[in-house]
């Protein structure tokens, strides 16, 4: 079996195949248009569908962000004619960060509602794909991503006052479908929380609530947390790494477990769930002070099989000192194979691993651009 792994970088898409996980042939950047464009463009999403083999990129570009299409395993590309999202002429501009101190965005008649990046997209049944955007705002498809909807709902809801920017900008950076109901969808907004939709995202609640936070004068707000990440296991349990604690939920509604006391740190982006063994978690610690390095500056992921109750590291491969380059958001990943999933991650030093399932990791790739974004699946 080979396998493919899509890596977005700042300065475009790569792509990695191997038949072992270990000897890897890299490529790219590729050039998905026939002028060149998107071989510098920066690509913060991409999302691949084993089943079909079709693959979409999200690329911001010098003419701005459009989604392209592959359906040979990234072999050919396709790019919409038109842009495939527009936010309503007659939607009232919004400013991208309500905050006391942002002093910017202050709306003026000539302001409109644009989109900046695309920062998801997920593959839904059928046709169905999800993309959360920048600004804070969650679009669906319903032809393979060629064409998109904006969610009215979301962008409507009340708690918008108390969604900021976050570090990277105000963005739904997360999407989470459900195995067994193609009407329910787990978000998360930086910096606004976690929501949820049981109706196919016409009515959406908050459930946050009990996510502390260190960095406000409410420790414990109901909304407006800045969440990193979020992540489902195979029993449905959901698992947040937010701007402070990772946090376990098997019913959000009824609140969040704190499970970082054996992490080296509380701080991280990344967090990725085993696909078939519940309470199987691995998350990428960051170091808490402002320089977001990796811990004593050694890259390593932790894992726990008791869904977060302990954590030991997996670093058998890596190196051993004198690492900086941090794994962001959605820099990790598995290939949900069956039976042995593989598992990947990229950092900002341009670099790149795979690992069997709880084995020793091999360099995929090295000194690439700054990785944004890392998937990977099987592949003919």
């Amino acid at each position: 079996m080979a396998y493919l792994v899509l890596i977005g970088t700042r300065k475009g898409l790569f792509t990695a195949t191997s038949d072992d996980r270990v000897h890897w042939s890299v490529d790219g950047p590729a050039k998905l248009d026939a002028d060149g464009f998107t071989a510098v463009a920066e690509i913060f999403a991409a999302a691949c569908d084993p089943a079909t083999g079709r693959i979409l990129v999200g690329a911001s570009t010098f003419f701005g962000p459009s989604i392209w299409r592959s359906d040979d395993h990234g072999n050919t590309w396709d790019e919409p004619v038109n842009a495939p999202m527009e936010f309503p002429q007659d939607l009232p501009y919004r400013p991208l960060d309500y905050s006391d101190t942002a002093g910017i965005d202050q709306p003026d008649a000539t302001d409109t509602n644009t989109v900046k990046k695309i920062w998801q997209l997920t593959f839904g049944p059928g046709d169905r794909v999800w993309a959360g955007v920048e600004p804070t705002s969650l679009w669906t498809s319903d032809d393979s991503g060629r064409t998109f909807t904006f969610n009215q709902a979301l962008w409507d809801h009340p708690q918008h006052t108390t969604w900021a920017s976050g570090g990277a900008g105000p963005a739904v950076h997360t999407i989470v479908t459900h195995p067994d109901d193609p009407d329910a969808l787990t978000i998360a907004i930086s910096s606004g929380g976690i929501y949820q939709t049981h109706d196919d995202g016409r009515t959406w609640h908050g459930i946050t609530k009990g996510i502390t936070v260190d960095y406000g004068p409410d420790t414990t707000p109901e909304s407006g947390q800045c969440i990193h990440k979020v992540t489902r296991d195979a029993d449905g349990t959901l698992y947040a790494q937010s701007h402070g604690p990772a946090y376990r939920a098997t019913r959000p509604d009824g609140g969040w477990t704190d499970i970082s006391a054996t992490l080296p740190t509380k701080f991280g982006f990344a967090i990725v769930a085993h696909p078939t063994e519940p309470g199987n978690i691995t998350a990428w610690p960051v170091g808490e002070s402002m320089d977001r390095t990796p811990p004593d500056h050694r890259i390593a992921p932790w894992r726990t099989t008791d869904r977060g109750e302990t954590w030991t590291p997996w670093n058998d491969g890596l190196p051993d000192e004198d690492y900086y380059g941090t794994v962001m958001r959605d820099g990790a990943c598995t290939d949900h194979a069956p039976g042995n999933p593989g598992w990947y991650f990229g950092t900002r030093c341009g670099d790149v691993w795979a690992a069997d399932d709880g084995g020793t990791w091999h360099q995929v790739a090295a000194h690439l651009p700054d990785v944004l974004c890392v998937r990977a699946m099987e592949a003919p």
